[in-house]
């Protein structure tokens, strides 16, 4: 069975990110679904992804919510946390054509927001950046 759009879409951005040398830089390659129990910071984890079909005449699509969230734990946390967000807005805002979604046509990947603070546990910053992504196919 072939992946639906948040699977894919998720496939997709790992991978552009994994590619792009400005995030790399900055994280490796620590781009991760779910990060082992003891992650060596900083890092960037798939956050939530929410699908909301689209159904028209012309067959099926789909508006795509994406989270990406950035942990960092330096003693720049909070400036490190912010270089590795743009970089990652760098690397996917309006870049589809860097972002391959297997089985489906991605037809727009836009940043809207993001977010630097402290995380819950106080010794972390986290940056959450959100993207709409619409996905035909």
């Amino acid at each position: 069975m072939a992946d639906g759009y948040a699977l894919a879409l998720q496939a997709g951005i790992v991978a552009a990110l994994k590619a792009d040398g400005g995030v790399t830089a900055l994280v490796g390659d620590r781009v991760y679904d779910e990060p082992p129990k003891k992650p060596t910071f900083p890092y960037i984890r798939v956050g939530n992804i929410e699908p909301r079909p689209l159904r028209t005449d012309c067959g099926a699509a789909a508006d795509v919510a994406l989270g990406l969230e950035v942990y960092s734990r330096p003693k720049s946390g909070r400036v490190e946390c912010t270089r590795i967000a743009e970089a990652v807005v760098a690397a996917l805002d309006e870049r589809e054509s860097s972002v391959v979604v297997v089985g489906f046509d991605l037809v727009s990947l836009q940043w809207m927001t993001q977010t630097v603070g402290r995380d819950s546990d106080g010794e972390s910053y986290l940056a959450i950046i959100a993207f709409s992504a619409l996905i035909d196919g």
